[in-house]
Formats: C-alpha cells, structure tokens, sequence
C-alpha cells in the first residue's frame, strides 16, 4: 500500500555519534562547510555541506521554503506537496469555513486534485541562493559620514545591485542588513502563488491543548497541514488559473532549477539523535544591551500583555456567544493570544536567568576593550554611551508608542481597514488610465470583501470604546492622537459615545455603507467620517514617531552597530552569528529530556495516551473526535506505532529556533524527515534574547504522528502514496 524506499546517503557514516549539547546559533547555510561541517557530522551527521546547501546542484535547501511570508514549508513529494503547520494554515484554513462547511472544527480532506482549495493570498518563495554583498554595499562607506549619509550610501548601493542583479528574470532580490549593519547579504528567491490546501486536521488535534497549552510541554498537538505548490504548465510561476498543474522536478529543471524533496521517515527519534532544523526564523535580539532588556521588562511587555488581555477578553465574550464570530474570528484570536502569553513567559524567564545583570557585565568587558587603546576609544569608546542615551529618550515616548501599535494599529479592524481602503480608493480614484483604474476598482472591491468577512461589528465597536478609553485615562495626554481632543470637545471624553456614532453612521464599519460611498465618493462627507478622523489621526501619530525619535534612534543604530562590532574585535577566537531577520537558517542539536525545576522531570516523547489523559468531552481546547478515541481505544496505529506499541504524537530537541521557525521540517542525520517543529518550551521563553543551553528546547510534532492522521484517521491514503517513506 505504502511507496516506501530505502535511501543511501552519499556522505561517510559517523559510526559513534557523540552526544550534543544545545547549540545556540541560527547559521547561514552557504557558510556550513566553513563553520558548522565538521561540529555537525561529529553530532551524528551523515551529510555533506555540498549535500546540505548547493548553487550548482539539487540540495537539501532546494525543500524548504518560505510560506506566505511569515512561516516556513517543505516539500515532501515529488508532486510538489507541502507540508507546514497547522497554526500557519490556519488563516487559510478559516478563509474556506463557515458555519455549514467548518473546515477549522471539522478538518478538511481533498481526496482528489479538483477538490484542492485555492488560497490567493498564500505564496511560498524558492531560495535560489545568498551572497555576501558587503564590501559593494559598504564600499562608499566611511567612518567620518554621519549616519544619515551612511544610510544614503547604502541605499544607493543596495539598489544597484539589485537592478543588476535582477535583470533579464523575474528574481525577487531581497538584501539585508546583518551584524547591526555591519554585513550585508543578499538572497535570491522565486516566487510561487498558486498555493492550494490539500488536508488539514480538525482543531481539536491540530490545536490540541489552544491557548492553555501553547508554550508548554508536555505537549500533544498535531500542528500540520498539508497543501501544494502549481505551477503553469511550463513550470514557471503563475497565479491561480485552471491549466495550473503540481510544481515537479522535471518542471523545475526545464527552467535550470532544482527541486528537491524530503523522503519521509518512520524510523522515529530517541533521545540524543542527531536533529536539524531549516527555516526562517524571523527576528531576535541576542546582543540586545542592558538597558534594551530593562525596557522591555519594565514599560513595553507589561504593556502589551495588559492590553491584549482586555482584547482576548472581549474576542471571547463575542465569540462564545455566535458560532459564526467563533469562525470569524478564530485567526485573529489565535494571533493576539499567542504573543500575549509569549511576553508573559519571556519576562518571567530573563527575570529568573538574571539576564540584565549579565549583559551588565559583558558591557563593562565591553568598555575595558573600548579603553584599551588610543584606537580601540576613538571607534568603540562612545558606543554605550550611545545606546544608554538613545534609551534614556526612548522610555519617556515607549509606552505611549506601545499603546499606538497595540490599540491604534491592531487593536480594532475599524483603524487600519480605514487606513488602507482609503489609500486603495486614493488610487483609483486618481488614476487616469482605464484598464488601470478597473484594476485598482478589482483591487479594492476584494480588499474589502475579504475584510468584511472576518469582521463583526459589534465585537469591532467593544473593543474600539474600551481599548481606546484605556488608551486615554494610562498614556500621558501629550502623547495621545490629535483626536482623542475631538472625543473631548464633541463627546465629552466618551470613546463609547464617539464608537456608537462611528460604528452606525462610519462608511467603514458597515459593508453596505462602504459599498454604496464606493458608488458615489464624496470627500467634504470623508473628511466628517469618524472612522476617517480616528485612523487618520491614528496613523498620523504613528507615522510621526520616527520623527519624534529620529534623534535617538540614530545614536541607537551607530552604537549597536559600534558594540556589535567591538564584540566581534575583542573575542576573535569566537564564531558569532547573526541575528535572526527571517533569512534561511540552519541550527542542529539533539533529542533531549530535561528537567525544568527541582524534583521534575519531563521525557522527550510524548503520546496519543497523553492525549486521551488530557481529554475533556466539550472543552473547545480539549475535546476530541469520536474516531480519535475510536482509534486510541483500538490501538489502531497502523505502521506509525514505535516499537513499544505507542503512538508517538510529539518530540522535544535543544535547537535554536524562534517565530517564523514555525513549520520547519525536523531532519535527522541522514537527510529525512522527522518532525515539523510548532513551538519552544516556556521555561526559555527568553530564547529570543538569551539563549538557554540547559532548558531551551524546540516542541516539534512527530511526522509518524502526521502520517496516521492522514491515513488511520482521514483516510487519505493517496497522499501517503505519493510520499516517499524511508526506515
């Protein structure tokens, strides 16, 4: 029944794999082989770098992905099959639902190719290859240029190149800063957008646990879904159209491309195999200063953390009350919690770590290198001085800029739907050219159908009146928007008052009220708007922050780029890497237990047994379908089992990841697929800052796990079929 295979690898087999400890670092792949080789086949690697990274030939980094600009996929057959997780997904996933066809609560399963569901705002990218740019960027750089020229001249230079670069092909050309500045590297990536939804599990296994259990292990969530990349029959990138066919090898090297899939393994993990992880992690702070972590744990995280329990509040009341909210708003909810609780554990854990009085630290060695030479002082001298001064600044605006960003911008869809529409009517209504203007009309009529149907405006209007009146009575009064003053002259300070009229008389806020303004604009009636008023007002403040703080943020760009390069200097016996910035990363450690507090201790594996032990017949975060218990109750496994019998369902590892990891393909040492990593563990939760070597640990789902779910569960054999499986 099962396409399995047996896959030689072509590197030397490390016959004695030593055990791992965490390995802190995100590296960039085209330098493995210089830095990372022999550190990762003395792991347990059975690969090569060549194997691993490659611009000449088909590799391992020819699988992964970028998914939709936020997470990470991989290719898992060679019918261009996409595996990424379900919290990814999601937002597709709830674009197709309602309340007659709940594909989040009931899953969905195409059991044909005509069956599979377009999703127009979901695209992946195709790494093609990255290269260090920096003695061209940097080249018209000098110490004597203020930092507004540097900016120039790198500008002028990032844009040169990628008009070079991006001649004669459809390349999109990303260059980024790395190092605070002080190297530059760029990617090359094809972009694919008809990307349509294969299978995803019912939330109740793909969301297993929700809200209660997101960060924490033991974990037991099957986070995946599966979709596929098409192509145009050439092979080449199109929209969605119906002669699109599944992207293939043999159409990827008809236009000199490669592709690459990953057999999928049912050899499962033990503790201590050899783990690697690609992706794109999106951001961290690793060489944040003490007075960046003092910021944070004092004004911005209690801040956000405050605000969003009075959003997730108020998202549940409406939410528990209508099925079709619960739908509605299922995306936006799952967004606002995850980052709620994250800012909760990350605090918590670079308290207990003593994480500012250890930077404290490696600033003072800092300053000792900074002083110890005529040269050293006249680079590095004034570089902390820079950042505390850029900080001392900065807290005074921090938490009213937090307030603008977390109730202005997404803290109801009223503000930035406003924002936006406005700029997209702007533009049809000023563009000249007929086929232009229908275009942009196109544009704004699906802009606005897609936001209208995840929005609710009972639920909008709450949220306005209560956030934005906690927005007045806790940030000072000089930094509100210009029209909380308008709330006080005509409204006499009621946000309530101001949102009742805003939200039965606003063009915004009811889709027949927009529809119909679309049909007869008129701007004396748009400049009397108060959804206008409010978002311009809004977007004004937001806008004009940089301005406020241009100053400041300056002296904090020059001084961490200073610091950073000071490090560097003073320990050159160290390998450094970057930041993460959402660029292809890999990191490798191993399967590990480990224990969190005194007298615990938590396993590496857990089990469909632990599901059932988690059960709550009813509870949206605990419930589980008939046919899982069915299943359990059986022990119908099929060959997903370990053999113990027991159905592995997630694994723990010491890699180093972060947001936008979210998807990456768990691969061992021979090159296979294992696991699909979704979350960290919440006693590291201060992982983007400070890495933890003795508890940080990635939560990945197992993929035997994702394999029964597809078949003993869905039954959707076929998709098992087109996989190559491997032992």
């Amino acid at each position: 029944m099962f396409k399995r295979i047996l896959v030689v690898t072509l590197a030397i087999f490390m016959a004695s794999p030593t055990i791992v400890k965490a390995d802190e670092g995100m590296w960039l792949p085209m330098f493995i082989k210089r830095l990372n080789e022999v550190d990762m086949q003395a792991a347990g690697l059975q690969l090569t770098a060549e194997e691993l990274y490659s611009i000449n030939q088909s590799s391992l980094k020819d699988a992964i992905v970028v998914f939709g600009g936020f997470c990470t996929g991989e290719v898992i057959s060679e019918e261009g099959l996409l595996l990424t997780n379900h919290h990814c997904a999601y937002n597709a996933i709830q674009s197709h639902s309602s309340v007659e066809n709940d594909y989040l609560t009931d899953g969905f399963w195409a059991m044909n190719r005509s069956d599979e569901l377009a999703n127009p705002d979901l695209y992946v990218d195709f790494l093609i290859r990255m290269e260090d740019v920096s003695d061209r960027v940097l080249e018209e750089v000098s110490d004597d240029l203020s930092e507004a020229e540097r900016e120039k001249a790198i500008q002028k230079a990032i844009k040169a190149i990628k008009e070079e670069v991006s001649k004669d092909n459809d390349y999109i050309v990303n260059i980024k800063s790395f190092y605070e500045g002080n190297e530059f590297y760029m990617f090359l990536y094809e972009r694919f957008q008809d990307i349509r939804l294969v299978g995803a599990p019912p939330s109740s296994v793909g969301k297993y646990g929700g809200d209660t259990d997101n960060w924490m292990w033991p974990r037991h969530t099957g986070d995946f879904t599966l979709l596929r990349i098409y192509s145009a029959p050439d092979g080449t990138p199109a929209s969605f159209a119906a002669e699109n066919v599944p992207l293939t090898k043999e159409l990827r090297e008809k236009n000199d491309a490669f592709y690459h899939h990953l057999p999928v393994s049912l050899e499962g993990v033990s503790n201590e195999d050899f783990t690697m992880i690609w992706g794109y992690p999106g951001s961290t702070d690793r060489y944040l200063t003490s007075w960046g972590v003092r910021q944070l744990l004092d004004i911005k995280a209690p801040t956000i953390v405050d605000i969003r329990d009075l959003k997730l509040d108020i998202m549940n009341k409406h939410m528990d009350a209508d099925p079709k909210v619960r739908i509605q708003y299922a995306s936006k909810h799952a967004r606002t919690a995850n980052y709620w609780k994250y800012f909760i554990g990350q605090s918590k854990g670079l308290k207990r770590l003593g994480v500012y009085e250890k930077k404290q630290e490696i600033e003072k060695d800092f300053q000792v290198f900074a002083n110890a030479s005529k040269a050293n002082q006249s680079k590095y001298g004034a570089a902390l001085g820079l950042i505390e001064e850029a900080y001392g600044k900065t807290n005074e605006t921090e938490r009213g800029a937090t307030f603008l960003a977390e109730v202005g911008i997404r803290g109801t869809d009223a503000v930035l739907f406003t924002y936006r529409a406005h700029r997209m009517m702007k533009k049809w209504m000023d563009t000249e050219d007929p086929e232009s203007k229908s275009v942009a009309l196109e544009e704004l009529n699906s802009f606005a159908e897609a936001h209208f149907k995840n929005y609710n405006a009972a639920l909008d209007q709450e949220q306005f009146a209560q956030l934005f009146t906690k927005y007045q009575a806790e940030v000072s009064p000089d930094q509100h928007p210009s029209f909380f003053a308008y709330v006080d002259k005509k409204f006499k300070g009621s946000f309530d008052k101001y949102a009742a009229k805003m939200y039965t008389k606003s063009y915004f806020t009811d889709e027949g009220r927009f529809y119909a303004f679309i049909a007869s604009p008129n701007a004396k009636k748009l400049a009397k708007d108060l959804a206008y008023v409010a978002s311009s007002s809004v977007l004004q403040s937001y806008f004009g922050l940089g301005s406020l703080n241009a100053e400041a943020n300056e002296k904090l760009g020059k001084g961490n780029r200073l610091f950073i390069d000071g490090l560097r200097k003073m320990n050159p016996d160290k390998t450094f890497y970057p930041n993460a910035n959402f660029s292809m990363r890999t990191t490798f450690g191993s399967v590990g237990d480990y224990v969190p507090a005194d007298a615990v201790h938590y396993d590496c594996v857990t089990t469909l047994d632990g599901v059932m032990e988690k059960y709550v017949p009813g509870d949206h975060e605990f419930d589980l379908p008939q046919r899982m218990i069915d299943l359990h109750k059986a022990k119908d496994y099929g060959p997903y089992a370990d053999e113990n019998g027991d159905l592995i369902v997630n694994f723990i590892h010491n890699t180093d990841i972060t947001g936008g990891n979210s998807g990456s393909p768990v691969i061992n040492a021979k090159g296979h697929l294992v696991g699909t990593a979704f979350d960290g563990n919440w006693e590291a939760m201060s992982g983007d800052i400070a890495f933890e070597p003795e508890l940080q640990r990635t939560i990945s789902c197992d993929i035997r796990y994702v394999l029964f779910i597809i078949d003993k569960y869905a039954g959707a054999t076929h998709l098992i079929e087109e996989m190559d499986l491997v032992y």
